[in-house]
């Protein structure tokens, strides 16, 4: 005999709390662009991009302009923002696909 509520017990096991994914890839995205903040704040970010590019064996013509904290804000509250949709998109496109 199949004791149905501890399967349904291990189903629920595997289902995501949306606000906890949205808030977790909300927070990678932010402090992602953080960081490339920083980069840029230092004048590191051109060279690390240059080296990236280089691997790739592409080379471009660009400039970088230069650290505004308004624009930094905007940025990462806006990424954090995306993250968080995507992430809760996900958990509840997986909570659906495990009904």
């Amino acid at each position: 005999m199949v004791d149905t509520k501890n399967i349904k017990k291990i189903r629920n096991m595997h289902m995501l709390d949306t606000n906890k994914v949205g808030m977790a890839v909300g927070w990678f995205f932010a402090l992602a662009h953080l960081a490339w903040a920083v980069l840029v704040l230092f004048g590191w970010a051109k060279p690390l991009l240059d080296w990236v590019l280089s691997l790739h064996s592409m080379s471009l013509d660009y400039s970088m302009s230069g650290f505004r904290f308004g624009t930094t804000l905007v940025l990462v509250i806006f990424t954090f923002v995306v993250g968080y949709v995507f992430g809760w998109v996900f958990a509840a496109v997986w909570n659906a696909s495990r009904k």
